[in-house]
């Protein structure tokens, strides 16, 4: 039987760590714009508006171990030599 579930394969562990790099940049690129434009008076913004800065570099991390384990994985094609995968990798 098929596994369900976002961590089903290598590849859908890398496509979800993506999708998280992208959304927490986003939302990193918001907090900036709203600190820098309407700079708000309360004490636990301070804290809060790096958060996301945090998360993207964590998912950033994350993303490319993810990414070099799947091309490590990834067999050469079988009509190319292995010195030219081996150059090209």
């Amino acid at each position: 039987m098929a596994e369900t579930g976002p961590f089903r394969s290598p590849a859908s562990a890398v496509r979800l760590s993506g999708r998280l790099l992208c959304w927490s940049l986003a939302a990193a690129m918001a907090s900036a714009a709203v600190d820098a434009f309407l700079g708000p008076p309360v004490r636990w913004w301070g804290v809060v508006w790096p958060l996301p800065w945090w998360l993207t570099g964590v998912t950033a991390l994350a993303w490319s171990v993810l990414r070099a384990r799947e091309k490590a994985d990834r067999p050469p094609p079988h009509d190319s030599v292995r010195g030219d995968w081996e150059r090209a990798a």
